[in-house]
């Protein structure tokens, strides 16, 4: 028994590996957000499940291509915290995973139509665009600005619409502040294998706070756009303050983390008002 039990733990371990791989974090909150979304723009219940399975692929695919192209970077950096890097997760069945992640993101894209398809395609190369080198330049935060304020297009445009103008707006400035935290922890590793994008630029110091002048922004917008009651705007208001703090004088994934919800308030404030 004890011999038939070693290769399904060793099976869990490696598909835990692979998983992590991923990034499942952003990748579940970006699909989480394209679902608050869909129940914002009123979107029937398959299509809103399209939706979200698109995200889902095309993030999935996103977070294998991100490790996978920093392999040697981040061996040199010692990352422990990468499977692929320590060796816990295989190469090849990673790849194998991305590959069959961005034929299901191809599939379901289109499967939405033409436009939505090719723009959420587009928001996914703009992704992918990042991991393979802009995230080392000046222009790291524009994919960000793209693939956050595309994936509002997305969502309307499945219903066959365009988005209201505060839709994009707002998101590309979430994802603007996305990124500035998201890099916030790897700021050492990065600059020891040559990796300067905006956030390396503005330095360890500025990064919270502009971030948190961005995140702010960003829900300024989405209130006066959606124009909610005052008992559901003055709340959120606050609580994305108390969270624009954090976002200052917290530490470690907690700054990234507070982001993520003020991105997730933003969306709920959205199906509130719509």
């Amino acid at each position: 028994m004890t011999a038939g039990a070693a290769p399904d733990a060793a099976t869990r371990s490696g598909l835990s590996s692979v998983v992590a791989a991923a990034h499942p974090g952003p990748a579940l909150a970006v699909t989480v957000l394209s679902g608050l979304l869909s129940a914002a723009q009123g979107l029937s219940l398959a299509t809103a499940a399209l939706v979200v399975a698109a995200v889902l692929a095309g993030q999935l695919s996103i977070g294998w291509s991100n490790d996978l192209v920093d392999l040697a970077r981040d061996r040199r950096a010692g990352r422990a915290d990468k499977p692929l890097a320590s060796g816990e997760a295989s190469y090849g069945v990673v790849r194998t995973a991305c590959a069959g992640a961005v034929a299901a993101c191809v599939v379901l894209s289109f499967s939405l139509g033409l436009v939505p398809g090719l723009l959420h395609l587009g928001c996914v190369a703009s992704a992918w665009a990042y991991n393979l080198g802009l995230k080392a330049t000046a222009w790291s935060w524009l994919p960000y600005a793209a693939s956050f304020g595309g994936l509002t297009a997305v969502v309307t445009y499945a219903d066959g619409a365009p988005p209201p103008w505060w839709w994009p707006v707002g998101a590309a400035l979430l994802g603007v502040g996305a990124h500035l935290l998201n890099v916030l922890p790897d700021l050492d590793d990065d600059a020891a294998t040559g990796v300067r994008g905006l956030p390396h630029r503005l330095g360890r110091r500025w990064i919270a706070p502009v971030a948190a002048t961005v995140l702010v922004a960003a829900t300024a917008v989405v209130l006066v756009g959606a124009s909610p009651a005052p008992a559901v705007s003055v709340p959120a208001a606050v609580a994305v303050l108390v969270l624009a703090a954090v976002v200052v004088a917290g530490s470690g994934r907690l700054p990234f983390v507070a982001a993520v919800v003020i991105a997730l308030v933003d969306a709920a404030l959205l199906v509130v008002a719509r």
